[in-house]
């Protein structure tokens, strides 16, 4: 055995199903011992046509099987390649295991001028949670071990393992061996902590004795699996949901209880409620950071923050009670708590009024999808598409301002459907997304909708996917230009537009040369017929959807309602 093939031991142990990658003079003793080991356990290199890619990829398979991605770059370049990737699920708390070769340990490291010479260590410091070097086969399973419990361990994130090459090669001598490729349950625990039990009864008193509770889900429900605890609290407690945006599809947007994310509905509960059971987020921007009034003053509305990692706590705003736990044993724990002192409380009279406001505020959106004309209206577009997948499909939004108007008419209905690198903001995700997302849930239909700027950023990823013959659709909804940036330039900088118009690609003939179905759309009524056609080709297929480009400069963003409400939107009567 050398040291490749005991890394590759320790990934079937953690039954890691996909490495995804581009292969390097220094890889190739891990992707021969892959070729070689990885048939019998289901273990299988994907080549991507970027690093970049590679991570997105991995990103969206531990989003969707709730289980680590794995990404792998060579030494220097490719291992820089890997940065944006990473970054993106860093942001967002995704588990990746990041692998780079490295050079030889006694040659080319510490720094002699040697080709592709990288400090990889330093590098993915601060958009990983553990960086280190391997600089002894000896090590690989102890450090392999270590990079997996610290990836999926309290706040999930991605880790790196620097791995020179003379200890990939290095013949292992097994009766050296003190940490051995031990399958998972001994070496990290199975089970998240649960929140202290005096704290869990005084948070289940609060919420009992409240007139106006409401829970507020963040990303970590979804890395917990905490979604049916959540939907069991609120259905007992007949208290609204309102999601932070990357805690999308925690709860059905169509639940009686459910107020989308920024809507006049949820914007009201959030303002009005009395006691606030804020679950695995952090209040950032996009929700107003907890501040009024968007939310309740800070000395009258209670907060009761459940997180597993103490830094989130009060991060921008003072809690009343803070529970450290893991959401999903946490929130099992409150449950139980909650129904000891309490029978099933009925609807709540407020509640009426919260969804008559989140009509009122969809109102609009759905006038403007109505719209035959052309171009097509990007809300015509989202409608449709939305409308034609199933409940269960897994929908990938890329963008900027693509994403803001996917935002009001594409309703998610089911936990780990919605993929956004919602905390990073990361454009040109929803390709390589979208091939990750398939490889996790074969049997599931997964579509894109995408910007066309965004696209362009990884569309040489269609190979990719016509080679893994990975059947998913991607809209692309081509305005020909950065259309948040523009929008900017015309309402502050009188329409002094500069680096923000692109030429008319022909986004569908790409695909076709790619060896996917490709098709150009130009009239509304066209749409539903051309996702019969792509979802028919059993390919993956680019819808390219020619958008009015001045309507996609005015999207009603977080920012503007957010200033609506504070001119004093009232709640319909």
């Amino acid at each position: 055995m050398i040291g490749a093939e005991l890394l590759v031991q320790c990934l079937i142990q953690e039954k890691v199903r996909y490495i995804f990658g581009i292969p390097g003079g220094q890889l190739c003793p891990i992707l021969d011992a892959v070729r070689r080991m990885g048939p019998a356990a289901g273990m299988d290199f994907v080549m991507t046509r970027h690093e970049q890619a590679a991570a997105h990829m991995a990103d969206a398979y531990a989003r969707v099987s709730g289980e680590p991605g794995v990404c792998i770059g060579t030494v220097g370049p490719g291992a820089a390649d890997l940065v944006p990737g990473v970054y993106a699920a860093w942001a967002d708390s995704i588990p990746l295991i990041v692998l780079a070769a490295q050079n030889q340990t006694w040659k080319s490291y510490p720094e002699r001028g040697s080709m592709q010479s990288l400090n990889q260590v330093d590098l993915f410091a601060p958009i990983t949670k553990w960086s280190v070097r391997v600089v002894h086969w000896k090590r690989i399973p102890e450090l392999v071990q270590r990079a997996f419990r610290i990836a999926v361990s309290g706040r999930p994130g991605p880790v790196f393992l620097d791995l020179h090459v003379d200890i990939l090669v290095s013949h292992v001598d097994e009766s050296e061996l003190v940490y051995k490729p031990w399958p998972p349950r001994r070496y990290r625990a199975e089970q998240g902590p649960v929140a202290p039990a005096d704290l869990i009864e005084e948070a289940a008193c609060m919420l009992m004795e409240a007139e106006r509770p409401l829970i507020h889900p963040g990303g970590g429900v979804l890395r917990s699996g905490a979604w049916d605890e959540v939907r069991e609290l609120a259905e007992y407690l007949s208290a609204p949901v309102t999601t932070s945006m990357g805690a999308t599809g925690v709860l059905p947007e169509d639940h009686p209880l459910c107020l989308i994310a920024g809507g006049y509905g949820a914007l009201g509960a959030q303002n009005e409620a009395d006691v606030v059971l804020l679950i695995g987020g952090r209040m950032g921007d996009v929700d107003f950071w907890g501040q009024p009034p968007m939310w309740g003053e800070p000395d009258v509305q209670k907060l009761i923050q459940i997180d597993i990692e103490p830094g989130n706590i009060a991060l921008n705003r003072p809690v009343d009670l803070a529970l450290i736990g893991d959401a999903k044993a946490t929130l099992r724990a409150l449950i139980e708590a909650v129904k000891r002192r309490t029978p099933p409380i009925p609807e709540r009279p407020q509640m009426a009024l919260y969804r008559a406001a989140q009509q009122s505020w969809l109102e609009n959106f759905e006038k403007q999808a109505a719209s035959d004309k052309k171009p097509i209206h990007p809300l015509r577009l989202i409608r449709d598409v939305r409308a034609f997948f199933p409940r269960d499909a897994i929908s990938i939004v890329d963008g900027g301002n693509t994403t803001v108007w996917a935002h009001y008419l594409n309703r998610i209905y089911a936990p780990r459907s919605f993929l956004w690198a919602a905390d990073s903001g990361h454009l040109g995700t929803g390709l390589p997304y979208a091939i990750g997302a398939k490889l996790a849930a074969p049997d599931r239909m997964v579509y894109v909708i995408s910007g066309d700027g965004s696209f362009a950023l990884n569309m040489q990823e269609l190979e990719t996917a016509a080679r893994l013959r990975l059947p998913f659709v991607v809209v692309i909804a081509n305005d020909r230009q950065w259309g948040m940036i523009k929008a900017s330039q015309m309402a502050n900088y009188d329409a002094r537009y500069i680096g923000v118009d692109f030429t008319d690609i022909r986004y569908d003939e790409i695909a076709r040369a790619c060896g996917c179905w490709g098709e150009r759309v130009e009239d509304p009524k066209e749409i539903t017929p051309a996702l019969e056609r792509a979802v028919a080709s059993g390919k993956p297929a680019v819808l390219d959807v020619m958008i009015d480009q001045w309507a996609n400069l005015t999207p009603p963003d977080l920012e503007n309602l957010a200033a609506v409400w504070m001119e004093g939107c009232e709640l319909p009567d």
